[in-house]
């Protein structure tokens, strides 16, 4: 095939799956706001299986996935992952416009702070070398030490904000969020791992069908959970948590490539300094995005507070001056009436003789 015909191809798939995996975390994002904040166990997980949306955003995933695949075999990785930082570009003003609402200038600004830290860490990171994979051993290793991550993430006992505020939830939902970006990353280590060892080319010793079968169901449990996650990060809104998963999976891969497989930086130490400055800027933009939510999602307490309402519809009618009532007439040279209710011939504002003591 032509060169320049794969780079376009390459091109679209890219753009093809950054757009499945936007649609599917709208989708998942939508579920999360219309679902009931339920109590954490089987229940939840079984009401979540059985919504049909759910299913649909499954599917876009997978397609997104298949499409980010198809991509990376006509074009190079430098190509395909930048483009695939894409998704949140997308996500945002597809999940502005499900929510009918448009996107703030503050979201817009993190979307792009947050893009461009992403672009400057995956343009440092050196891909791996065909053929270079985990032993056994090491993804027993990376498989044990990621579960143990990630239950402190997702338990927020890194985070510190355990409390049960709006803090403490958005905290919650970025510790899932990169749970979930270290799931999928440690996910796509061990697939590698796994077509190695099912292509006999696996560092050290050839291994047998029960190891080969633990590789698949590790994969099959990280990639489940990434996406369990990831739809509890979405509790918390759609962007910082899109943004933070977009993050920490390439982070993920980067640790184990460069702690296990001998991968580096480009450009040596420069290459580290610009990994550490592409990561700030990304932090810098997860953080904007935190803090841009949409502006109308905080009035809706104040509609249920305001039920009650209707009992002041009618104006409360003022109590007549004592010059008012009937049978106290306002006479001139008479201009306090109000202290001759109390005489004893005026006790019944309604008596005919109550005025005669009076002309006296």
């Amino acid at each position: 095939m032509n060169p320049a015909t794969g780079t376009v191809l390459a091109v679209l798939l890219s753009l093809v799956s950054a757009a499945g995996y936007a649609l599917a975390a709208v989708a998942q994002s939508r579920l999360a706001a219309a679902s009931p904040a339920a109590p954490d166990g089987r229940g939840a997980l079984r009401a979540l299986l059985a919504r049909g949306q759910w299913w649909w955003a499954v599917g876009l995933n997978a397609a997104g996935a298949l499409a980010h695949v198809a991509a990376l075999h006509y074009g190079p990785l430098t190509l395909v992952q930048p483009l695939g930082a894409l998704t949140l570009v997308a996500a945002l003003p597809l999940g502005a416009y499900c929510a009918r609402r448009r996107v703030t200038r503050t979201e817009w600004r993190g979307a792009l702070w947050t893009l461009g830290g992403l672009v400057g860490l995956v343009a440092v990171t050196g891909p791996t070398a065909p053929g270079e994979a985990l032993s056994l051993r090491e993804s027993l290793v990376v498989a044990a030490a990621t579960a143990l991550l990630i239950a402190a993430l997702a338990s927020g006992r890194l985070g510190g904000r355990e409390q049960r505020g709006t803090g403490g939830r958005g905290g919650r939902g970025l510790g899932h969020a990169t749970a979930s970006g270290i799931a999928s990353g440690v996910a796509s280590a061990l697939t590698q791992t796994l077509t190695a060892a099912l292509a006999l080319d696996l560092p050290g010793a050839e291994p047998s069908w029960w190891q080969t079968a633990l590789l698949a169901v590790l994969i099959s449990a990280f990639a489940s959970g990434g996406l369990l996650l990831s739809q509890a990060a979405y509790r918390g809104g759609l962007a910082a948590p899109l943004a933070v998963v977009n993050l920490s999976n390439p982070a993920a891969a980067a640790v184990i490539g460069v702690a296990l497989l001998g991968e580096t930086f480009r450009a040596g130490a420069w290459g580290w300094l610009v990994a550490a400055g592409a990561s700030l800027v990304a932090a810098r933009g997860v953080v904007l995005l935190t803090k841009g939510g949409p502006p109308e999602a905080a009035p809706a307490p104040v509609a249920v507070a305001s039920a009650p309402a209707p009992a002041a519809e009618a104006p409360p009618m003022p109590a007549p001056r004592p010059a008012e009532r009937p049978g106290l007439p306002d006479l001139p040279g008479l201009p306090d009436l109000a202290g001759l209710r109390d005489l004893p011939g005026l006790a019944s504002p309604d008596a005919e003789a109550a005025p005669a003591p009076i002309a006296g």
